[in-house]
Order: structure tokens, then C-alpha cells, then sequence
């Protein structure tokens, strides 16, 4: 059976990036028909298209962009492999991409850039602000290095490196009755309008599980995609919210405030990658400083997500 080639991928790459076989065997320094002969051969190395073309236009079939990402990640853990990871902390060179919940991403991220961008100022950053859901996808196509995600998944792809735990609070007004309480219970609750995310979220499945085993039914009465959207439903006094700590504003000019929960309900934050293969030297450079900067990370033994 044939094997595919290095070069073949790159060719692959740059023509689903420029969507046009011209354009991309001029880059190549190959001739049309060589390029077009080359991904005859990768298509028939995989058992499927990868391109549908007119005379004009050149575009990916559905399994050219399933298998995109994939090819992407083949190039570059080819190009990293070539580097030892003292070579490219001394040469500067390589990508680091992070799938980071977005609640998290301003809790853990700002501080290890800076850390790793004064150690390693040519190693680029790309941060994948997603869900839980799509974030841990985006781990185990290959789209990301590693992700700063919940624990909220057995998957048997995964593993995950628990880094914190972020507790649900209640989310209120300054000005809120319930502000003058030191904690608050769910029969508190029961009198106001719940602002909620939308249930496929992980930090709903969070809070309603915690009802479910409670007993307790609350007045959900409106249900938002982002608990950014639901942050600014409570400051415009529409009703109150609860939500994991991470995600309440640091500004104290801020209306919001936040109280604990009588009933604890809690979510671990951590590093989640591939169990199968490993990441990429430039992201364990990164990973590294960010066990570094997070010294109460105490848990060293690496759990199924």
C-alpha cells in the first residue's frame, strides 16, 4: 500500500487555503498537471475525494474538510519533531494553540503568557475561546494542542490534569435584596426570576444535576447561550443568576456582585490533551510554565476526563 508523503499533504494544505489548483502549484514551483497527478494519488491512497472542481472554483467535499485539520497537524508535528524542545526554546520557533473555556481564559492565561512570551518571544499563541464541548472536540481532532477545560466527560481520548476548582456563586445586583445575605440558599431563590445558559452547556448540566438531586425547582425563566449574555441580564436587574466564580467581572465599578452558594456545587478547571499522542514541544513549554505559575496544583496523577 502507499504511503502518503510529506509533500503531498503540503500540497493538499495550500490548495484547500487558496481554493485553486493554479495558484497552488505556482506556490509549490510544480506544474498543474504534476499537483493535479499528486492529489489523484492522495485521494486514491485515502479511498475518497478531497476536491470538487469547476473550470472556476475549487472546493473542499465533505471529507476534504474532516480531513483538513488532520492534515494540518500531520505538517506541523512533522516540522516540531525536527526540534528538540531545547532547540526551539533556542531557536524561537513554533505555534502553540489552546482550546480554552472562555470563563477561564482570562483566570489562567494572561499571567503564563507573559511568563512564556518573555522566555520564548517567537513562539506563537492562538487561544480557541469555546464551550466545553467544543473545546474538548477541538483537543481530540488535533485542531488544538491541549484545551483549559471542566472536567465534565469520560472520553477515552482525553486525559485531564485537574488545575483548580471554581465554585457556583449567585449572581446579583449590588443593590439585590439577597445582597445583605452572607450565603443563599435555593428557598431564596424561589422568589426571583432565574436567568439560565442554554442546557447544552456544561455548566448547566452542572446545575441542573444538583437540583435534580436536591429536589429543587427553581423559576427559570430566562435561558441565554453565554454567561456573558446572562451577567447582563442581572446588571439591567432582570432577574439573577448562578454561576461558576470565574465568571463574574473583577471590575469593581461593576453593579454585580456575587454571594456563595448555601449548597455546594463546584467545577474543576484543568488541562485536558490526547491521551494517544503527545503534544507538541512548544505547547509542553507552555504547559509546563502554567504548572509552574499554579503552585496549589496538587493533584499529580492524570485522570480520564
Amino acid at each position: 500500500m502507499h504511503q502518503i508523503e510529506f509533500k503531498d499533504l503540503a500540497i493538499f494544505v495550500r490548495v484547500a487555503e487558496s481554493g485553486n489548483f493554479h495558484e497552488a502549484a505556482e506556490a509549490m514551483h510544480l506544474s498543474q498537471p504534476a499537483l493535479s497527478r499528486r492529489m489523484q494519488r492522495l485521494e486514491s491512497i485515502l479511498g475518497t475525494q478531497l476536491f470538487e472542481r469547476t473550470t472556476r472554483k475549487t472546493w473542499l467535499t465533505s471529507a476534504g474538510r474532516e480531513f483538513l485539520p488532520k492534515a494540518r497537524r500531520m505538517l506541523e508535528d512533522f516540522e516540531v519533531s525536527v526540534l528538540s524542545i531545547k532547540e526551539m526554546a533556542t531557536q524561537q520557533k513554533g505555534k502553540v494553540t489552546i482550546a480554552c473555556i472562555p470563563t477561564a481564559a482570562f483566570y489562567f492565561l494572561p499571567s503564563v503568557i507573559r511568563i512564556f512570551n518573555e522566555r520564548y518571544p517567537g513562539i506563537r499563541i492562538q487561544i480557541l475561546d469555546a464551550s466545553a464541548n467544543e473545546g474538548l472536540e477541538a483537543v481530540i481532532r488535533g485542531d488544538a494542542d491541549f484545551g483549559i477545560n471542566m472536567a465534565i466527560a469520560q472520553h477515552p481520548e482525553v486525559s485531564f490534569t485537574p488545575l483548580v476548582d471554581d465554585p457556583f456563586v449567585v449572581c446579583i445586583r449590588k443593590d439585590h435584596p439577597l445582597a445583605s445575605q452572607s450565603s443563599i440558599s435555593w428557598e431564596d431563590l424561589t422568589p426571583y426570576k432565574l436567568i439560565t445558559v442554554s442546557r447544552a452547556s456544561g455548566n448547566r448540566s452542572l446545575l441542573d444535576s444538583a437540583l435534580v438531586q436536591e429536589g429543587v425547582k427553581l423559576n427559570g425563566f430566562y435561558e441565554v447561550q453565554h454567561l456573558s449574555t446572562s451577567l447582563g441580564l442581572v446588571e439591567m436587574g432582570l432577574g439573577v443568576s448562578v454561576v461558576p466564580h470565574m465568571a463574574m467581572p473583577l471590575n469593581e465599578a461593576s453593579m454585580l456582585t456575587c454571594r456563595p452558594l448555601a449548597h455546594s456545587i463546584m467545577r474543576s478547571i484543568g488541562v485536558v490533551r490526547r491521551s494517544a499522542t503527545g503534544i507538541s514541544p512548544a505547547a509542553e513549554l507552555f504547559v509546563a510554565i502554567l504548572l509552574e505559575v499554579w503552585p496549589y496544583h496538587v493533584k499529580t496523577n492524570v485522570a480520564a476526563v
